[in-house]
């Protein structure tokens, strides 16, 4: 089963982890800017909306392009995540 979960279905290796992409970079560069300089008014709120936008694509890009079924349900599990996270504000 471990074998299944996290086997590269491209180059045949164990991936558990990837070097992040483009969206997950963009991200992380938010959530380092909401805590590092907390900011507030149209600025947090765009920033915010930035990060929540940068996490969905991520997820939804896992989801349809994982190199395995971990990679895949990483995506499923942090849009699920993510969507009733906002369902909840």
């Amino acid at each position: 089963m471990i074998d299944w979960l996290f086997r590269n279905r491209h180059t045949g290796e164990l991936t558990i982890a990837q070097v992040p992409n483009a969206p997950l970079i963009v991200f992380l560069v938010a959530v380092v800017v909401r805590l590092l300089l907390h900011p507030s008014g149209t600025v947090g709120t765009v920033v915010g909306a930035l990060a929540t936008v940068a996490l969905i694509v991520w997820a939804g890009d896992e989801i349809v392009r994982g190199v395995n079924p971990w990679r895949r349900m990483l995506g499923g599990g942090v849009l699920a995540f993510t969507l009733i996270g906002l369902l909840l504000r």
